[in-house]
């Protein structure tokens, strides 16, 4: 008998029995389940948990976040505040002390992953986490990150600092990758129905993680790896902003020609077949679509490859806003003014209709290039009553009610997110022109100007 076949025997053992223990404890619903990252993500994930029993440890991932996030319930009109008084009062609690990470036998990580201003990865928050866990890891746990990254990732920043603890990922640890499918404003799907995809780093951690999530979710997908796990969040977002990026240059083309391309989409879409609708905007926001294809730009260099197709549509994405500004212009100096001195109002400041989330927000970034051209704007949104402190934006505004009196005051309205709750036909009635980048008003009218 080989004299490396006891030890090997012996580590089989261990997994096996680490991995049959936290089993135990998960599907059980004993295990205790820690989130770093309580925003959009996290906090469906922790109510969803908590809501079948378990007991949750939210761990703060950066100093203050903590004050932002007890604010965070009132922004996400999926999860009012009761829920998250229902989960206080059933074990939910927060920490800002990593140590506490020990009694958590699932740690899950949904923190951001912004770009560097090179447009560029910045995994800081995931290594900053993994760093901070890392010291209080013991045997017995799952680690799961959520948070959307290039391929590579799980295996080349949390893996190794898992291990340089002396813990052996697949017998000690479990480790893998399930990326979040989170879509606000979205009152179809909920985090209990949406499918989820999960990657292990071994078939032990795979095993793991599709019980654990499997206690919350009603359907798992399994994949290989977590390398292919991180690639199929890629796609599903890449996908998007591609197709978005052609309906943007054929909304262009349409224009010229003078074709409503809102029309066009609207018959294309009744072809039971080979078409999916994708819909035009004044550009691309979220967290996701308009950052997750440079992750895998910068990624797929590495290997030789140069993503040109994705690059592409990420290029006319990012030029809507300038082409929106064009349409303003175009549209005032038919009418004998100006943008400078202009005083224009801006219908929704969220990067989507009906949330309040302004990641990314083309109408921000419109807000921007008006006041750089001289114009006065001010901002109409029911879910944004306070312009918030932004990294790259400032506007010390509020927003402005939308009466017959105040759409009079104004030069032109650009209607950058289409709310359900605006008053559609007292806007056209009211303002002078209506720049519509959404498609909103179906037929042609004096006042109305499509972007």
């Amino acid at each position: 008998m080989s004299s490396h076949a006891a030890p090997a025997r012996a580590a089989a053992t261990t997994a096996s029995s680490a991995k049959s223990a936290l089993r135990r404890k998960i599907e059980s619903r004993s295990a205790v389940v820690g989130i770093v990252g309580l925003g959009y993500v996290g906090l469906p994930l922790m109510l969803r948990f908590n809501e079948v029993g378990y007991k949750v440890l939210r761990v703060r991932h950066r100093p203050g976040e903590g004050a932002r996030a007890e604010r965070r319930p009132k922004l996400h009109p999926a999860h009012p505040s009761t829920g998250i008084q229902r989960a206080r009062t059933s074990g939910f609690r927060a920490t800002a002390d990593y140590s506490e990470a020990k009694a958590a036998d699932a740690l899950i990580i949904c923190v951001p992953t912004p770009l560097s201003a090179y447009r560029e990865p910045d995994l800081s928050f995931v290594v900053g986490t993994m760093e901070s866990l890392a010291p209080h890891l013991r045997p017995g746990q799952i680690v799961s990150l959520e948070s959307t990254t290039y391929p590579g990732t799980t295996d080349e920043e949390l893996k190794p600092r898992i291990e340089a603890r002396g813990l052996t990922v697949g017998r000690d640890v479990f480790l893998v990758f399930s990326p979040e499918r989170e879509d606000p404003g979205n009152a179809r799907y909920k985090t209990q129905t949406i499918p989820k995809v999960c990657g292990g780093a071994t078939p032990d951690c795979l095993e793991v993680g599709l019980a654990l999530y499997g206690q919350v979710i009603d359907k798992m997908v399994p994949v290989s790896s977590t390398r292919a796990a991180e690639m199929t969040k890629l796609l599903e977002n890449i996908h998007r902003a591609v197709n978005i990026g052609l309906v943007n240059e054929m909304k262009i083309i349409a224009d010229r020609m003078g074709i409503d391309i809102h029309e066009v989409i609207r018959a294309a879409a009744t072809k039971p077949f080979g078409f999916v609708p994708y819909y035009p905007g004044p550009g691309l926001g979220g967290h996701c679509i308009p950052i997750d294809p440079f992750y895998l730009t910068w990624k797929a260099r590495e290997y030789g490859v140069h993503t040109r197709f994705i690059e592409l549509a990420g290029d006319i994405n990012s030029a809507m806003p300038q082409w929106v500004l064009g349409k303003v212009a175009d549209a005032l100096n038919e009418r004998g003014k100006a943008i400078q001195g202009c005083r224009i109002l801006v219908l929704g400041i969220a990067y989507k209709k009906d949330v309040d989330d302004m990641r990314e927000s083309p109408a921000v970034e419109l807000m921007e290039l008006l006041s750089a051209k001289g114009a006065r704007v001010e901002y109409s949104d029911p879910h944004v009553p306070v312009f918030p402190k932004l990294r790259k934006h400032r506007f010390a505004l509020e927003s402005v009610p939308l009466t017959a009196e105040t759409l009079g005051r104004y030069d032109l309205v650009l209607l950058a997110t289409d709310h359900t709750a605006f008053d559609y036909a007292l806007i056209q009635r009211h303002a002078p022109v209506v720049v519509d980048t959404r498609g909103v008003y179906l037929d042609p009218a004096p006042n109305i100007v499509k972007a």
